[in-house]
């Protein structure tokens, strides 16, 4: 039923229409009104938290958030493991809090990575929070819905002096010392309406509460939005630009790597269930591959074994070369790891362009300030 309502919705033409096209359906139209009741729900509780009505717990460590505003992928994984790496590489003791979207886990901490060996499963902890602990190594990783609780257990558990919030800019309940905000270049459309109108999470004016901006993809795209230009001005928010780089490709039971430029001429059958499997595709072709088939699955899809011997079954029809997928949707093979012997998982990192100098110098610069303030409010007056 759910995968009718799907077909029958096209979601992708809704959010992309900016209403001067004077097309109308009675989905855009409850949208619309629903969307209008959300905004009023959303502005109220922002307006309790800007108020002070609504309190935010600063916790004893510096807090970093990775967030956006709309829906849909904008890069927050391979920021979250940037960064991280990034502290690691300054003497940090970072530690990642994810809400874990996709999980099964109820529990309200559950322990993904100890930072030295991963203690959960995809899909126990979510495909995202388990990607995170394979990549990174010495960083824990945990889940749980409520942010305070797990950023509690990481510093006193694990000694963690710098907590990387991922997908929090929305969760208000914790106090951030910095809020990094991702926004895809391709999604800076007309529309700006809220969820389900458009893709919004909430008004873009509520960017002003960013620190700074990283605008992804911009090797695809170079839109810009007039609110986000007056926001950097106005408010004198940085803003940084980045790419998503393939860093390689390997074996999906990391037995075999290989560098993106071996697909150069080959075939490649290949499959996804990311938010943007465009870019995924574009990737595989700027490297020169002939891509034969290209499967697309919903974001976060769990696959089964029919739908897997049907993409075998055409990858040695085809006599391709390569059968490729996403390191996102390697996560979810493992319960078949037969499958992840034939599959090579490309590997995506972020790079902020066009030196990341600039960056790393202005997150350093407000943690230090941020251990400063906290360390002044602990003296004794």
């Amino acid at each position: 039923m759910k995968k009718v309502m799907r077909k029958m919705i096209n979601w992708q033409r809704i959010w992309d229409d900016d209403g001067i096209t004077g097309w109308y359906s009675p989905v855009k139209i409850i949208a619309y009104v629903i969307s209008f009741f959300y905004r009023l729900i959303i502005n109220f509780r922002n307006w309790l938290y800007d108020h002070k009505i609504l309190k935010e717990v600063t916790l004893p460590c510096p807090v970093i958030s990775v967030g956006n505003i709309t829906v849909g992928g904008t890069g927050k994984t391979p920021c979250v493991i940037m960064l991280a790496q990034m502290l690691q590489e300054n003497g940090f003791k970072p530690a990642i809090l994810s809400r874990g979207y996709g999980g099964k886990s109820i529990h309200p901490v559950n322990i993904v990575s100890d930072g030295h060996k991963i203690l959960l499963d995809s899909e126990t902890a979510g495909d995202e929070p388990f990607l995170i602990a394979q990549v990174l190594k010495g960083v824990p990783v945990i889940t749980g819905a409520k942010r305070i609780v797990t950023g509690e257990t990481v510093i006193n558990q694990f000694g963690a002096n710098v907590l990387i919030c991922d997908d929090a800019m929305q969760h208000r309940k914790i106090f951030r010392d910095i809020n990094l905000v991702l926004l895809d270049s391709q999604s800076l459309r007309v529309n700006n309406h809220i969820l389900p109108r458009g893709r919004l999470r909430e008004p873009i004016t509520e960017l002003k509460r960013a620190s700074a901006f990283v605008l992804t993809r911009t090797d695809e795209s170079q839109q810009t939005n007039n609110t986000i230009e007056k926001l950097v001005q106005n408010e004198n928010i940085p803003i940084f630009m980045s790419i998503h780089k393939p860093k390689d490709m390997v074996k999906g039971d990391y037995s075999a790597q290989w560098p993106i430029s071996i697909l150069a001429g080959k075939k490649v059958c290949a499959f996804c269930g990311i938010a943007k499997p465009d870019s995924f595709k574009k990737t595989l072709l700027d490297a020169g591959a002939q891509v034969l088939s290209f499967d697309i699955f919903s974001d976060h899809h769990r696959y089964n074994k029919n739908e897997l011997e049907k993409i075998k079954t055409r990858f040695i029809d085809c006599r391709a070369d390569f059968l490729i997928s996403t390191q996102k949707d390697g996560t979810r093979l493992q319960e078949l790891p037969e499958y992840l012997t034939m599959i090579y998982m490309l590997r995506i990192e972020l790079e902020i362009i066009p030196s990341g100098e600039s960056f790393k110098k202005f997150i350093l610069g407000r943690l230090a300030a941020a251990q400063k303030n906290k360390l002044f409010k602990r003296m004794p007056a």
